[in-house]
């Protein structure tokens, strides 16, 4: 069997309570994330004064086992010894509480808020800058704000792609005009913007219109979320007007992507009337900018690279989240006997070092 040696285009860190009163600016300590009991003894996740709905993943009891729980979340020598253990060379950095911060409604804590989490991670990847890659955060409300903190990201601290959630902020989509100072950033910076959805329950989300139940709304928010936001971008002729800008669809599996963009084609073929002019079809935008991540045990990935390209999907491990694989996560892809070597290493590698300009 061949060797592989892998990019994971989207692992998590696990922010530690600590770090707040650290690299958070003073006046901001109160808004800090913190951890309570609610009034049925569940624990809470409480910002800036807002107190989350219930998730049921800090309360061990009920929680599925796994062979080892990983410590590289939070402390980044066990995450580069992890990343050895898995035969991953480079891993992007993505937030667990720093997804909630689009909901804060204050434009200043949710920049601060930013700051200190885009700080926090520089030191992380210090442990190895070449192996541990960077995503920022942006305040999403504030589109100037945004802006400059994805230049102090990207020119001071070295990070390789910007993360935006696809919902509904401050009422705006991915589409309003809004945005498209921060698009025009993020093409002139050469960086990816990273589309990663999480269920935290405090936008405009899939799902939570209609459930109650968790897994319900975990089911829907993710594909969902990221359906309208790639509507949003190319048919909202964000990718026509920035042609340059490289868009990565994160953790939603991968085997949505070839009916979406059969869907937008024929829309668009049919009532394409409805919108202004885009002189090229959906999925050929899609081709030319955009990237999917997939996780190892889709049984979609070889029908999806098919059909829409085996240089545009990305291999996720979404490390060391509790529905992630671990260890053995790689493993699992290079492994099955449907894909082959060459598609899995472009899965596993290529397409991510090309997707967020990695190199190698």
């Amino acid at each position: 069997m061949a060797t592989f040696t892998a990019i994971d285009a989207d692992g998590h860190v696990m922010e530690p309570q600590s770090m707040w009163t650290e690299y958070l600016e003073t006046e901001f300590h109160l808004d800090a994330p913190r951890l309570v009991r609610d009034t049925d003894g569940r624990r809470r996740l409480l910002i800036a004064g807002r107190l989350h709905e219930y998730i049921p993943m800090y309360d061990g009891d009920a929680l599925p086992r796994r062979e080892r729980v990983p410590r590289g979340g939070a402390d980044p020598q066990g995450r580069l010894a992890d990343l050895d253990e898995e035969g991953i060379e480079k891993a992007l950095l993505y937030p667990t509480t720093g997804l909630f911060f689009a909901s804060v409604e204050d434009p200043r804590v949710q920049a601060a808020l930013c700051r200190a989490y885009n700080d926090w991670l520089y030191d992380y990847c210090g442990e190895d800058r070449s192996r541990l890659i960077g995503v920022a955060l942006v305040p999403q409300a504030d589109a100037g704000a945004a802006v400059a903190e994805a230049r102090r990201a990207v020119e001071r601290l070295g990070f390789r792609s910007v993360l935006l959630r696809p919902n509904p902020v401050a009422g705006r989509n991915l589409n309003d005009p809004y945005y498209e100072p921060l698009w025009a950033c993020l093409q002139e910076l050469d960086v990816t913007a990273s589309i990663h959805e999480g269920t935290t329950q405090d936008l405009p989300q899939s799902g939570r219109d209609r459930f109650t139940n968790f897994l319900f709304r975990h089911a829907c928010s993710h594909p969902h979320e990221q359906q309208m936001a790639c509507l949003a971008l190319i048919c909202g002729g964000v990718l026509e007007r920035h042609p340059r800008l490289r868009v990565a669809f994160l953790e939603s599996g991968c085997g949505w992507i070839a009916h979406w963009l059969d869907r937008l084609d024929e829309h668009v073929e049919h009532w394409g009337h409805a919108l202004p002019a885009l002189p090229l079809a959906p999925s050929e935008y899609f081709a030319r900018q955009c990237f999917i991540s997939a996780e190892p045990e889709e049984k979609a990935i070889g029908a999806m690279a098919a059909l829409v390209g085996e240089d545009k999907i990305v291999y996720a491990s979404d490390y060391p989240h509790l529905d992630s694989i671990f260890p053995g996560s790689p493993a699992t892809l290079a492994e099955r006997s449907d894909l082959s070597d060459g598609l899995k290493r472009k899965l596993l590698y290529d397409n991510a070092a090309a997707a967020f300009r990695l190199g190698g």
